[in-house]
């Protein structure tokens, strides 16, 4: 009987090992990955050329770059998680510049303009969370990039929902 134990417990303690083993490895494997990926959806930004799919590109990188920055904070290096927001900064600003030369009317045709400012958005609440986090006199260093960024957001906004005067102006009483 206690043979039978003993092989039982084998049983059911190899495959937790196996397990344990596997997500050891997952673990360790897992930052290499989201370095390679981060890499490639950068080179893959930089070498597109039509302001839409680049555009799109950016989104997906943004969120990477924020993630990076998060994780430069929590290994203490503030200057790094800094200097990653202000270059996904520059990146997106060249963005709506590019999307603003193309000449396109964003109100009729708001591919890339639509998914960039859905982007920020959630990037600049993101941002505001990791503001939250630091000590207080590192705090405005982060906030210029935040409020670059809001401008940027908020010139995309007026460029899909352009203010138009009143069709029907008020009428006067005689």
């Amino acid at each position: 009987m206690k043979s039978d134990v003993d092989f039982f417990s084998f049983k059911m303690k190899a495959p937790v090992k196996i397990r344990m083993v596997i997500i050891a490895a997952l673990a360790l494997c897992a930052p290499l990955a989201a370095q390679d990926r981060l890499a490639e959806d950068l080179a893959r930004y930089q070498h597109e050329t039509d302001p839409v799919r680049k555009s799109r590109a950016l989104v997906k990188l943004g969120d990477e770059q924020v993630d990076l920055a998060k994780k430069q904070l929590k290994e203490d290096d503030e200057v790094a998680s800094l200097h990653t927001l202000e270059q996904y900064r520059d990146e997106v600003h060249d963005m709506v510049s590019s999307l603003h030369n193309t000449g396109v009317d964003a109100e009729r045709k708001p591919a890339g303009f639509k998914e960039l400012q859905i982007s920020l958005r959630e990037t600049i609440r993101h941002i505001d969370e990791l503001i939250l986090t630091l000590n207080v006199d590192k705090r405005p260093f982060f906030r210029v990039v935040r409020n670059d960024l809001f401008m940027d957001q908020n010139e995309l906004i007026d460029a899909l929902f352009p203010r138009k005067p009143d069709r029907n102006p008020p009428k006067t009483d005689p």
